[in-house]
């Protein structure tokens, strides 16, 4: 392969160096990129570093941990730039190896107010060289009359200098005595020379800046045309012909005998490095810095555009030293026309130090602005990247503090959300989740003395039998803490899979199990057939005393207070009526049983108050939590990311589940919503669409560093990132509050009424109807398989039946996913025994299709899904393609009192759920598993993945 003309040119003596670092550049790969081009070192400063840090979301993180870390603009600066000059140090340690310590440096400054104070650049240089600790360093100091004696000292000490702010050729002599005393002083005492290096940054297009202004206004006053082109001759050599001075004065000094004498101990020379090397004039070439300062044993710092245009039309010859007389001659006559080169260079050495200065201000600004935009992401641990969303969010806080949204919410104003009568009726009767923790933790100490007894009872297993959003909570919190030292250890049923029932059976001794019934409505059919089930093992077990193992947690009035009452059930705790299942977390439903397991509902509910305290009536929407994420989320959605991509820390990996049901269910009506995605592993920036808006929860000094770095790129991808960052697991209790109220106000953004659930409703009235059909047929309905090929097929669309009566089930499936576009999300929902093995399988089928399609992926067990993300599936946009899995039972339950069996009515549910995404016109197909659960499960993935070949990008 060719050489580029960066590589060229450093055949031949001239180091290419990019004049600019951000983080962005370094995680992205981009720096890297530039070096396999040829460039082999980098220089940073204030100016560069301010425009990265405002321009960009790279240091959003960083800002916000120093920020409350109680640190100050100028340490969050030099925290920031050392880190970046760290790795990007280690990026060019393999340029610094190959060239034996030449080249692969990278530059870091002082600040640019020190220029007047050689004690204090000292100290800072030599705190910048120990901190950063890599050989590859440079450290920049500006060659000022004070500057220059800290360059010596610096040099003395065994810091490698980079010597700033050179525009004189006579200042360049004093930097090179500088060097060279340094070394001297060091050789007098013994010590080593041979890895010490130091450039000498000669700055270039500022001085044609400035002299030309001076020529211009001769040329304009001119009249005689001979002399008026003489004139315009010299327009644009000054800096050329001043650097090459500066050159043949480098080339004297390290031809000396003096400087021969510091050979023997290894010493090398001081390089030029020509700085300033973009072309401001668009009359000149924009190449035109480069192509004229070509020579060995220097080095030219070049800006991104520069070093683009020099890949695509540089010339590579040694020019340095071409035309001297010419140079001596114009330079003389810049003299002889009243222009001094001397007043130009010192007039630039002032302004380059306080144009420095100013861009450090301009920092410092860019910092507390930073902090600003921040303040509401930082709020209770919340953090944020957002990219391109940045001026949409700003946009949507500002309407929320207009529409005054924080204050309306806890006034309980449903107009909110609609202005219909029904609708505002329906809202203020749902909104006791504002309320929940005081009253829970007034509560506590009761709720936990019948805990406690409950242990000492001699129970050692509670199983609770719930279904949606109001079961959640407890199966979050308990995998979340995991077992407790002697507490009952806590079993979640809400599948009616005979299998899975089977399973939690097995594992349980029924006269030692607490039942907790658990259900807000009192009727669903789910939850009260689990205790019909157990009810009847443990009265076989216990006889009168079966009550005694079963609690309630319903709401008042409801049938299954009456049914607690009437079977002698242990106790019954009547909820607050005016909350929903999905935002019961904070009552009863799921307080008591976490206390049940023994964990410190105090501490849980403590935290939870925090955080109501923080999303207060009072407060702006910038720093309220909640209403700060519900902006994001509702605005994410406007900018067409629907697709909340939910990551976890492994300790938090349940929480996921609970978030996707409360999006789901509370967005998901109207043709509108966000799609939650729980349980996908961090993919490459590559695997995702521009539909995505990612959510990474962790808990603090617990982090997955390997999580954390996927993360990172998705940041530096330009993906839109919010991180929540939680201090314990005890703050669940505070995120549970937090995504309440953040759906709660995206769903004010979108109109929608968040406490409705209209779909979820007509797939239970499918499910009865089907029930009543096998009561009076004894069998359910037939549907006939579109193709049965090891895993029979079903489904109703035209175009997926012509494949399968053509084909084979890999065909048809191929077909299927054809007509997934972007933007799409493909669902998984499995009636099948829940257990890790199944999950693990659907999970590589679910990344096979991210992977292959670039779309999200969702799962959840049936019918549990049927009462969450249900309601999105048929409510939501219709951008759902929908696979469900369904299965024979190994062997079926009896429900006690009722005519069907739980398989016939997992049965049920499956085909009601089918009818109604078939009524809405969704892309849906079933596949049906006979025999070996797992087996079958294996077939499908390899199905999948098979008919996925040929299709993507």
């Amino acid at each position: 392969m060719a050489k580029t003309t960066l590589q060229r040119l450093f055949d031949l003596g001239q180091s290419p160096w990019l004049d600019n670092i951000t983080r962005g550049l370094i995680t992205s790969g981009d720096l890297q990129a530039l070096i396999d081009k040829g460039i082999v070192g980098v220089t940073a400063n204030p100016t560069i570093f301010e425009k990265a840090l405002a321009g960009s979301t790279d240091y959003d993180t960083s800002i916000s941990e120093l920020f409350r870390q109680n640190k100050s603009p100028k340490d969050i600066y030099h925290a920031l730039l050392t880190q970046d000059i760290a790795d990007a140090a280690d990026v060019l340690r393999p340029v610094y190896d190959r060239t034996d310590g030449v080249d692969g440096f990278i530059s870091i400054e002082v600040d640019p107010g020190l220029a007047a104070d050689t004690a204090e650049t000292i100290t800072q240089a030599v705190l910048f060289s120990t901190t950063v600790n890599r050989p590859n360093v440079y450290v920049k100091i500006p060659a000022t009359p004070e500057g220059i004696p800290a360059i010596e000292e610096c040099l003395y000490r065994g810091i490698n200098i980079n010597v700033t702010l050179i525009f004189a050729v006579d200042v360049h002599k004093q930097v090179m005595e500088a060097y060279l005393s340094a070394l001297e002083r060091r050789v007098e005492e013994g010590k080593p020379i041979d890895r010490l290096r130091s450039v000498a940054s000669f700055f270039v297009s500022r001085v044609d800046g400035k002299v030309d202004k001076l020529l211009q206004a001769l040329i304009d006053k001119e009249t005689d045309p001979d002399k008026k082109a003489e004139l315009t001759s010299l327009l644009g050599t000054a800096a050329i012909n001043n650097s090459k001075m500066a050159y043949q004065e480098f080339l004297k000094v390290f031809e000396t005998e003096r400087f021969e004498r510091l050979k023997d101990h290894g010493a090398h020379v001081q390089r030029p490095l020509w700085a300033s090397t973009s072309t401001k004039n668009p009359a000149y070439s924009d190449i035109l810095y480069v192509d004229d300062l070509i020579g060995p044993d220097t080095v030219n710092t070049m800006p991104d555009a520069t070093i683009k245009a020099f890949l695509d039309h540089g010339t590579v010859e040694r020019t340095i030293d071409r035309d001297l007389d010419l140079a001596h001659r114009q330079l003389a006559r810049l003299e002889e026309l009243g222009i001094s080169l001397n007043q130009v260079t010192d007039e630039l050495t002032e302004e380059g130090v306080a144009s420095f200065s100013t861009s450090f201000d301009s920092l410092e600004a860019a910092i507390n602005g930073k902090r600003e935009q921040l303040a509401a992401g930082n709020s209770a641990g919340g953090q944020s990247s957002l990219g391109g969303l940045e001026p949409q969010v700003r946009e949507g806080l500002r309407r929320a503090q207009t529409d005054n949204v924080s204050t309306r919410i806890w006034q309980r104003d449903p107009s909110l959300w609609k202005q219909d009568e029904a609708s505002q009726k329906s809202i203020s009767g749902s909104l006791g989740w504002l309320d929940a923790v005081y009253i829970m933790r007034q509560r506590a100490s009761e709720i936990t003395g019948f805990a406690e007894k409950v242990r000492n009872d001699g129970f050692t297993s509670v199983v609770l039998l719930g279904m949606g959003g109001s079961s959640l909570a407890p199966e979050v919190i308990s995998r979340l803490f995991g077992p407790q030292s002697g507490w009952p250890r806590f079993f979640m049923l809400d599948s009616t899979e005979p299998g899975t029932i089977q399973a939690i059976e097995r594992r349980i001794d029924p006269t030692r199990t607490l039942f907790v019934v658990s259900s807000k409505s009192g009727t669903t059919v789910e939850t009260l057939s689990f205790y019909s089930y157990f009810r009847a093992k443990v009265e076989a077990a216990r006889g009168d005393n079966a009550g005694d193992s079963f609690v309630a947690i319903t709401d008042p009035g409801t049938p299954l207070q009456e049914l607690a009452a009437r079977e002698g059930f242990r106790h019954t705790f009547l909820n607050m009526a005016d909350i929903g299942g999905r935002d019961s977390a904070l009552s009863y439903f799921g307080v008591v049983p976490a206390a049940l397991i023994g964990l410190n509902i105090a501490a849980i509910l403590s935290n939870a108050a925090d955080m109501a305290g923080s999303c207060s009536p009072d407060s702006t929407p910038g720093s309220n939590p909640g209403v700060w994420l519900g902006v994001v989320l509702a605005e994410a959605r406007k900018m067409g990311r629907d697709k909340v991509t939910i990551f976890t820390s492994p300790d938090l990996d349940a929480f996921s589940l609970w978030i996707e049901q409360l999006i789901a269910e509370s967005t998901g009506k109207e043709g509108k919503g966000l799609v939650p995605v729980a349980g996908e592993p961090v993919g490459r920036p590559s695997a995702y669409g521009k539909d995505r808006l990612f959510v990474y929860l962790s808990i603090e000094d617990n982090t997955d560093m390997h999580q954390e770095h996927s993360i990172e790129k998705l940041e530096a991808a330009g993906h839109p990132v919010v991180r929540l960052v939680l201090p314990s697991k005890d703050a669940v209790g505070a995120e549970f509050f937090r995504w309440e109220l953040a759906t709660a106000v995206a769903d004010h953004i979108f109109g929608i009424d968040p406490y409705d659930e209209p779909n979820i409703w007509e797939g239970k009235d499918n499910t009865q109807r089907l029930l009543d059909t096998y009561a009076n047929e004894g069998k359910l309905p037939e549907v006939a398989p579109i193709l049965t090929d090891g895993i029979s097929l079903y489904g109703d669309d035209e175009a997926l039946a012509r494949a399968g009566s053509e084909g084979t089930l890999n065909s048809a499936l191929h077909a299927f996913f054809s007509t997934v576009n972007p933007g799409d999300y493909v669902a998984f929902l499995a009636y099948v025994p829940s257990i890790g093995e199944h999950e693990e399988l659907f999970l590589d089928t679910r990344l096979a299709v991210r992977d292959t399609l670039r779309v999200a992926t969702t799962f959840g067990y049936g019918p549990r899904y049927l009462h969450s993300t249900g309601q999105l599936h048929k409510g939501g946009a219709n951008k759902g393609v929908f696979i469900q899995i369904t299965c024979d039972p190994r062997s079926d339950l009896p429900i006690p009192g009722r005519n069907f069996t739980f398989g016939t009515l997992t049965r049920a549910q499956s085909m009601g759920d089918m009818q109604s995404l078939q009524k809405h016109h969704r892309r849906a197909i079933r596949l049906h598993i006979k025999g070996d659960h797992s087996v079958g499960i294996e077939q499908v993935r390899q199905a999948i993945r098979s008919s996925l070949e040929g299709l993507g990008i």
